[in-house]
């Protein structure tokens, strides 16, 4: 009777273990199933050598999930969720804890992106660089020649050296790398530019090809025009013709620059005042884009040394100044009908 009553009391202890562990794996699963309480796209940055149960205590605070008995007993039954990576991860709303700790285990960490646009000039990118977010800043009051140094250039002004594109950082990425990978880019570019050039371009350095590709830059974007303003700048280098283009007046001017130049503006000699000065400017007037360098390189075969907007989009090319004048007096009478 006795033996009777200790198997019965036995196979009690051993359903109730049953039924606990039942309830133990039936919560447990319940909770690594509940979505994150987050209603938009969280960053999450996991330390070097931190492990489950630091993850789950910083989702804690941040009240993205509720501290829960079960939390403890889950990587008992999951175990993939102690393989954590250190970085900084995008979590979705809607994730479940195990999503979530499958995103932070992947390795593939949350990139920004900054894009930089073609003809936009380095103070441009300054500005822009400032205010990206997850991003290290490391130049502010450092002088444009001070950070060229940084960059290896053996120039004092980079306008024109860096690559205007759109470029991925991973979090805390320093500003200075994001521009040497652009300088980087740029480099490239040019040299495959240059070792393309057409033979008889009046052009003898790859910095002259990137100063002239600038210009062309700040006068269209128009993609079907560029070369055809390459060859108006070509021919009348070849003729030693001043380019009197006027983007490198605005450039010259600077912050004078309100909206308009004047007929004084064209006539006040600057470095970069083309209708003034011979030849091209000293440096590029804007970062130019890969159309624009090889627009340079290889411009089209024309007789034009003129062009001017036809105020629908695009620009009137000419051969000579009578036809060029008269395209002129086109493009006025559809300016003042506008």
């Amino acid at each position: 009777m006795l033996k009777k009553r200790l198997l019965g009391g036995i196979s009690a202890i051993m359903a109730l273990v049953v039924l606990a562990a039942a309830v133990v794996i039936w919560q447990t699963k319940a909770f690594v199933a509940m979505p994150l309480s987050i209603q938009s796209p969280q960053l999450f940055t996991v330390p070097a050598g931190a492990h489950y149960q630091r993850v789950i205590r910083q989702f804690e605070a941040k009240g993205w999930v509720a501290s829960s008995l079960w939390a403890k007993f889950a990587p008992h039954l999951y175990p993939e969720l102690t393989r954590v990576q250190a970085g900084t991860f995008q979590l979705q709303p809607g994730q479940t804890l195990a999503q979530a700790f499958t995103t932070l285990r992947s390795g593939q960490q949350y990139q920004a992106s900054i894009t930089f646009v073609e003809g936009s000039t380095f103070a441009q990118w300054r500005a822009q660089l400032q205010s990206a977010p997850h991003l290290d800043h490391t130049l502010e009051g450092v002088s444009e020649a001070v950070i060229a140094e940084q960059l290896g250039v053996s120039r004092d002004q980079l306008e024109g050296l860096l690559l205007p594109e759109t470029y991925t950082y991973d979090v805390n990425d320093t500003d200075i790398d994001l521009l040497q990978r652009a300088v980087r880019a740029m480099e490239a570019t040019l040299e495959k530019a240059w070792q393309h050039r057409a033979d008889d371009l009046p052009i003898k350095t790859p910095y002259e090809l990137l100063i002239l590709a600038s210009i062309i830059e700040k006068e269209t974007a128009v993609a079907s025009e560029r070369e055809n303003v390459a060859s108006v700048f070509v021919n009348r280098l070849r003729k030693g013709m001043r380019l009197q283009t006027d983007p490198t007046v605005i450039y010259g001017m600077g912050e004078q620059y309100d909206g308009n130049i004047r007929k004084r503006d064209l006539r006040t000699p600057t470095p970069y005042n083309t209708y003034v000065i011979n030849g091209l400017p000293p440096t590029p007037i804007a970062m130019p884009g890969k159309a624009s360098i090889m627009a340079a390189a290889q411009p089209a075969h024309t007789d034009y040394y003129y062009f001017v907007a036809t105020g629908k989009g695009g620009h009137q090319f000419s051969t000579t100044l009578a036809e060029h004048n008269r395209a002129v007096r086109d493009y006025l009478k559809v300016f003042r009908n506008q």
